[in-house]
């Protein structure tokens, strides 16, 4: 008679010998059908990989058992070619740098499109708002580098400030000023003073720890929703943009999918040339194709609207930058306070905090890093406070918030150093200062920069799906949560800008205008919904079940709770000069 012999298969060691922590209850149930099968007989080795393979047919696949297994939770993303603390040579990193200044001008360029004729500023106020813009996003870059998270995250212009600043350009109090100058530094002025209150609020949230303690009671399943929808939640951005000049945008998506995905497979090179700057030869080729298009006239006798996206020769910011032009506090005059203003402008801080911590994720996975401990999520909260700050002094018309667009760029290269985003901020400060050469740049069509947010915003959105690996899929709180977090957080701000765009006004119309501004600025931000709802179902439903700390992921992420406890939070996250003896981590 035959002998049968079945074992579970071997968990404890990652792939590559490395031991792994005990896996959850469910994983033992999910494996049992695939357990490792010897058969102890007389019969031929022909026999026996007969019958081996009939049993693992039986079990419901074609190959080997060791087939499925799953694949190993990682606490640190594989695969990255320079992580947090590591760098490139000196020429490729300064390369990377300018790749993530040039990523990040587009958002600089289209927030200062929309807000300052609004505010009744021209060509030459819109070119010194984007110089002061890229030259305060300099310094909270190297701030946030250096003192805040220490991630590698380009700290720029924030959508969420528009809704404050539309509201304080469009108020009835300035109707009296004739001359547009006039009327923009006034309405100016008063979104300075709102943004320095929002700065007042962003640090108390950050530096008095109440991040922290909220962050503490997250899980990876409330994670996932924040993650996916500050990549997703920008669809707007992307081929919606670039549709505007199909002509020039689909031949630039082309270009960045074909240059940094395929052309590496099909050379077989060592060399990384094509998937690490692909934006650069991407935006180069389709720049100049725009240049030829725009010189044959091939715009010529199109719509004002399709000149304005087509031509390369439209934006005006070349001709009304300055040479030379250091931003300098107040320049647009003393600050002015309005306490409806400045309450706006809060709900806007709280809602970039909330986008932000997404960013912070994304980023800490794409430089290889662990986890970031409640702490240093809240000290960088804090920094960014500080970097709200400066934009009210300086006068930017928008606050700061992490970009998006240049944590995506961390996972297209796979570059996750801390040294190439601190190049990047010393090409904002460069260009900043010399207003001429920073315009040539900024005058590269707004569709070029879409077709990149097709790509870059997607790898934000693949961040937070890789967060799942620390979810139990088969639990269906689990499913429920993320299911319907997702799309209330899709579908609450859709019903809200929808309601904008065809009313004038949002759904909550009351005669408090600060009101309506809060409300309509927190329930347009899908990142900032889906994290409203994720987090309370998970802190509620079923709260009480043995199951739902390893359904929700919580035992993954129980080691980076402190900041002492596991010691790979030090090498990436404590502060430079041994600053963490007198401002510790808890």
């Amino acid at each position: 008679m035959d002998t049968v012999k079945t074992t579970p298969p071997n968990l404890s060691l990652y792939d590559d010998g490395s031991p792994v922590s005990p896996l959850p209850s469910f994983f033992s149930a999910l494996f049992s059908p695939y357990s490792r099968t010897y058969i102890y007989n007389e019969t031929s080795p022909q026999q026996q990989q007969q019958t081996s393979e009939n049993k693992t047919m039986a079990a419901g696949g074609g190959g080997k058992s060791d087939d499925f297994q799953p694949f190993p939770v990682k606490d640190q993303l594989p695969g990255v070619d320079f992580c947090l603390s590591s760098s490139p040579s000196w020429p490729e990193a300064i390369l990377h740098g300018f790749q993530h200044y040039l990523v990040m001008l587009g958002t600089t360029v289209i927030i200062s499109s929309i807000i300052v004729p609004l505010m009744g500023g021209g060509n030459v106020e819109k070119a010194e708002v984007i110089n002061t813009i890229l030259f305060v996003a300099g310094i909270n870059t190297l701030l946030q580098t250096f003192f805040g998270t220490r991630l590698p995250v380009v700290m720029g212009a924030s959508y969420a400030f528009i809704i404050p600043t539309i509201s304080i350009a469009f108020s009835r109090r300035y109707s009296i000023f004739i001359d547009p100058r006039q009327r923009f530094k006034e309405s100016m002025r008063d979104v300075q003073g709102a943004l320095i209150v929002a700065s007042l609020f962003t640090m108390i949230v950050g530096f008095f720890g109440f991040w922290r303690i909220f962050s503490r009671f997250w899980s990876p399943l409330a994670a996932v929703p924040l993650v996916i929808l500050t990549g997703l939640g920008l669809y707007a951005r992307g081929f919606p943009q670039l549709a505007k000049c199909i002509e020039v945008g689909l031949p630039a998506l082309v270009a960045v999918v074909f240059l940094s995905q395929y052309v590496p497979h099909l050379i077989k090179s060592k060399r990384t040339i094509f998937d690490r700057f692909a934006i650069l030869l991407s935006v180069g080729i389709i720049w100049a194709y725009a240049e030829i298009l725009t010189a044959a006239g091939a715009y010529d006798r199109r719509a004002p609207k399709t000149q304005f996206s087509c031509r390369t020769d439209r934006s005006g910011l070349i001709s009304a930058a300055p040479w030379i032009r250091v931003p300098y506090p107040f320049q647009w005059g003393r600050p002015s306070f309005n306490a409806g203003d400045a309450v706006a402008a809060m709900a806007a801080a709280f809602v970039a905090i909330i986008e932000s911590t997404g960013t912070f994720i994304a980023a800490s996975r794409y430089a290889s890093a662990t986890p970031m401990p409640p702490s240093v999520l809240s000290r960088g909260v804090g920094w960014m406070g500080i970097g709200i700050l400066l934009d009210g002094l300086f006068g930017t018309g928008s606050g700061s918030t992490a970009s998006v667009e240049n944590a995506g760029l961390l996972g297209l290269t796979r570059v996750g150093s801390r040294r190439v985003i601190q190049i990047s901020a010393i090409f904002m400060l460069f260009f900043s200062v010399l207003g001429k050469f920073g315009a040539v740049l900024a005058s590269i069509p707004l569709p070029i920069m879409a077709a990149l947010y097709c790509v870059l915003f997607a790898y934000v959105v693949s961040a937070g799906l890789g967060l799942l690996q620390f979810c139990n899929l088969n639990s269906f709180r689990t499913k429920f949560i993320l299911g319907f977090s997702l799309f209330m957080g899709l579908s609450i701000p859709q019903y809200f800008n929808e309601y904008l765009l065809i009313s004038g006004h949002g759904p909550v119309h009351t005669r408090s205008r600060w009101f309506n501004t809060v409300m309509q600025v927190i329930f347009s931000s899908p990142a900032t919904v889906a994290i409203i709802v994720a987090f309370f179902l998970d802190c509620t439903h079923s709260y009480g079940h043995s199951s739902v700390r390893r359904d929700s992921g919580r035992h993954w992420w129980e080691k980076f709770r402190n900041f002492d406890t596991d010691s790979r939070s030090a090498e990436f996250y404590s502060l430079p000069g041994n600053l963490n003896r007198f401002f510790p981590s808890f």
